[in-house]
């Protein structure tokens, strides 16, 4: 760990108990993790991974049964270093019989800021987030995706350094998952930390710097995504120009996949020797050929990899 790690964790374990029994739940097996300042990291793994009992560890929530965990070089269960930081939960809730501005009005001032600072601040978060200044209703009348935009208002009212955002863009739409992937990139650019998790991989693509994979409450794979999602993959993409390759038997012999990509044709194929023959098999039969593409991994492919493995383990 070094002055610009914002957030370690090193051999963390938790167990609960559970049931008349007390069956015990191994939700974290040794931990480890680091993120370092200004970083969008993404913390991702399918449900019931231990996302949430992490990130209830980082904000003092939950203890651990061992390990070590610090905020800014500090420990978690530091005071100061839970000042620096924000927590957005997975089901953010509020004082539901309170409107917008007075909730953010009363947890600022629980958070030391001043009248004239709220007033001010108020209502640019609220726009900054798609609500109405002047929205007067109570908050139980909100939908989900509504207090899902006052959860991040209140998150960003006293400018920690970092963010910890538990499954941020659940209960948004389409439009508002695209709002929040925005937010959290502008974050960034600002220099702050955000580090959030999430199930749905293809949101952490658009937006992290780094993530980390975990799996029964292991780490199975951490690093930034030009790292992990290195072209490895033998999958080649050609665009033809027209659709009259469609009708050429020599290059359907090639054992290439067709989809149409509009007026043009894309052909896919898998193999560097079987690329150059479809090549030649093009050239050949007088077709313009507009592009040639490595297909890109994605992080579900890999993330699916990892499952693999993780399969073919011995139990």
């Amino acid at each position: 760990m070094n002055s610009d790690t914002a957030i370690f964790l090193a051999g963390v374990h938790k167990t609960f108990r559970s049931g008349l029994r007390r069956r015990r739940t191994r939700a974290l097996r040794g931990l480890d993790l680091q993120v370092e300042r200004g970083e969008i990291f993404g913390f991702l793994g399918p449900n019931g991974a231990g996302k949430t009992t992490t990130i209830k560890i980082l904000v003092d929530l939950l203890r651990p049964d061992s390990g070590e965990v610090r905020i800014l070089g500090r420990s978690s269960r530091d005071h100061r270093a839970r000042q620096q930081l924000a927590y957005l939960p997975e089901l953010p809730s509020f004082y539901d019989y309170l409107n917008p501005v007075e909730l953010l009005n009363h947890l600022g001032r629980l958070a030391g800021l001043d009248r004239h600072t709220l007033k001010k601040r108020v209502p640019q978060l609220l726009e900054r987030v798609g609500l109405d200044p002047a929205e007067r209703r109570q908050l139980r009348k909100f939908s989900k995706g509504m207090l899902q935009r006052v959860g991040f208002a209140q998150a960003m009212l006293a400018e920690p350094e970092i963010y910890i955002l538990d499954e941020p863009m659940g209960g948004l739409d389409p439009l508002g998952r695209r709002w929040a992937k925005e937010l959290i990139s502008e974050l960034g650019k600002k220099g702050k930390t955000v580090f959030f998790s999430s199930h749905v991989l293809a949101e952490a693509e658009a937006v992290c710097s780094r993530v980390a994979f975990i799996h029964r409450g292991q780490r199975l794979a951490e690093g930034g995504l030009a790292e992990l999602l290195q072209n490895d993959t033998d999958r080649w993409e050609i665009l033809v120009q027209g659709s009259s390759v469609r009708n050429d038997t020599r290059v359907a012999a090639a054992g290439a996949a067709m989809n149409e990509a509009g007026e043009d044709t894309l052909l896919l194929v898998e193999g560097e020797s079987e690329l150059q023959q479809l090549l030649r098999c093009l050239l050949d039969g007088g077709h313009r050929v507009q592009a040639v593409n490595r297909q890109h991994r994605s992080l579900e492919d890999l993330f699916v990899g990892l499952m693999k493995q993780e399969a073919r383990k011995p139990s």
